[in-house]
């Protein structure tokens, strides 16, 4: 459920001068991103929130081999423990709270506790991982019954695939959308996150 809340006061502008609400926010909403494990999630917050996101992560060691999928993520040297947040006000009345959950496995516990109040989720999706995908999907719609939209997270070296092939690959409903954005995008992030809006508004 789309939940309102009393809007601070300040002014617009980049991050650093946004760190209370523009008076003309009225409605405050709850947004959960999800993902496997190095799917961009706190690059997409990062890329977003006006304000400065909070983050909690760790160094990945060795003690993680076995354990978390670093395999498919030579390059990733920390991986969230508990959530990211952040902020975005995405039109004059409405901001965005952004709860990031944890990717890895041993973690998705978390994730009913951060869903609570939230008005749905945007799944992040990396098609070089797509099998990784199905599983965040299923515990998604396990431990929540928020609604969602399917973020492409476009890579350099992804393969490409037609929104319809993503559909039957991660068995999606019709009704489900799937954007393409990039992660590093702080335009491409804040239309997917729109995307969302407008689909939860209509199913709630």
């Amino acid at each position: 459920m789309l939940s309102t809340t009393s809007d601070g006061h300040g002014r617009s502008g980049a991050r650093g001068d946004q760190h209370y609400l523009a008076p003309t926010v009225v409605e405050s909403v709850k947004i959960l991103v999800v993902g496997s494990f190095g799917v961009g999630k706190t690059t997409l917050i990062g890329s977003v929130s006006e304000i400065d996101p909070l983050r909690t992560e760790e160094t990945i060691t060795q003690a993680s081999e076995g354990i978390d999928e670093v395999e498919a993520t030579p390059e990733k040297t920390t991986t969230t423990v508990a959530m990211d947040f952040g902020r975005i006000t995405l039109t004059d009345e409405i901001a965005l709270y952004l709860f990031g959950t944890p990717g890895q496995r041993r973690f998705w516990d978390l994730w009913s506790g951060l869903a609570e109040g939230a008005a749905g989720a945007l799944v992040l999706v990396d098609t070089r991982r797509l099998a990784d995908s199905f599983e965040v999907l299923d515990q998604l719609e396990t431990r929540t019954s928020l609604p969602f939209v399917v973020a492409i997270n476009q890579f350099p070296d992804a393969p490409n695939y037609e929104p319809d092939q993503i559909r039957k690959a991660l068995d999606l409903d019709d009704e489900t959308p799937i954007v393409v954005c990039n992660a590093k995008n702080r335009n491409a992030c804040a239309r997917a996150l729109a995307a969302l809006v407008r689909h939860a508004l209509k199913t709630r």
